[in-house]
């Protein structure tokens, strides 16, 4: 790759990012599409979110995408948003148009894309999800526009599933129950439920002996488990559902979808999916990636 004074930039705002694989993944991606595009990973001070946004319009940088702390407050500084991104109350994806920056959400598309390819099809099943932080309500708002039959929330805070729950029921016609994370709660509603999700980090590299608090033995023949965590590859919830013989889909899936449908917002260019793939592997598998 030669970065030439007409090269155009793409990049990745957050902090920190010593953990990420997107550089490397949408670099390989534009080398192997031969596009005049570089992927910088940008660190931004907690402090200075707005000069970063400014940043993006006078650099003219044609767009970023956006990971932790900032997916929530970035919306403050932006001049439209998609209606997923409104509705979820976070962006990560920021494109320039022309020094109009409108933010995107691909995390809900792109988990429902890794199920998809799986050939789990979430339309008229009971589904259990843990977790009502940023990544369960972009999930979760996919999941009801696909008509499940049921969703229940599982969330140390039964408050903030609750809210999750009323804003869900609003927009389409899925019931939606919220409870906290109490033995009963867990065990009535995993050995009830098709699918089970988890959208929290618990079991994310370096934790990976760690799982949600939940007893295995619950798991039955015909439940589905994912997890959206993808450091490990395998984390020990889909160890114990593997181990009895369930299906699972693992958070590599999301993490390269979500990626190709932001490359494809940025430049206008389908995603090679399957090269992004494979560098996400192989960066897993070789010990380069820390979390």
């Amino acid at each position: 790759m030669q970065v030439k004074a007409d090269t155009r930039v793409l990049g990745i705002i957050g902090n920190p990012l010593g953990h990420s694989l997107s550089p490397q993944m949408h670099n390989r991606a534009l080398e192997h599409l031969r596009l005049n595009y570089v992927y910088v990973p940008f660190v931004v001070d907690n402090h200075a979110l707005k000069e970063a946004v400014d940043g993006i319009r006078a650099l003219g940088i044609d767009g970023v995408n956006v990971t932790i702390p900032f997916k929530e407050a970035v919306i403050g500084y932006l001049d439209d948003l998609s209606e997923e991104a409104r509705w979820c109350g976070a962006a990560n994806v920021v494109k320039n148009c022309g020094g109009k920056l409108v933010g995107y959400n691909t995390d809900g598309a792109g988990f429902m894309a890794s199920l998809q390819e799986q050939g789990v099809l979430p339309g008229g099943q009971r589904v259990v999800v843990l977790g009502a932080g940023g990544a369960a309500r972009a999930i979760t708002y996919h999941l009801v526009q696909a008509e499940v039959e049921s969703l229940v929330l599982i969330n140390r805070s039964v408050d903030r599933a609750e809210a999750l729950a009323g804003e869900l029921e609003a927009i389409g016609d899925v019931p939606v129950k919220a409870v906290g994370w109490e033995r009963a709660c867990l065990q009535e509603a995993i050995e009830e439920a098709d699918l089970l999700i988890n959208t929290t980090s618990i079991g994310m590299y370096p934790w990976i002996r760690e799982m949600p608090p939940l007893d295995p033995e619950w798991f039955h023949p015909g439940l589905v488990v994912c997890d959206i965590v993808y450091n490990p590859i395998q984390t020990r919830l889909l160890m114990e559902a593997s181990m009895r013989g369930l299906k699972t889909v693992n958070g590599v899936g999301m993490f390269v979808h979500q990626g190709a449908l932001a490359f494809q917002l940025l430049t206008g260019v389908a995603a090679p999916l399957e090269v992004m793939r494979e560098v996400v592997i192989h960066l897993l598998t070789e010990g380069n990636a820390e979390g």
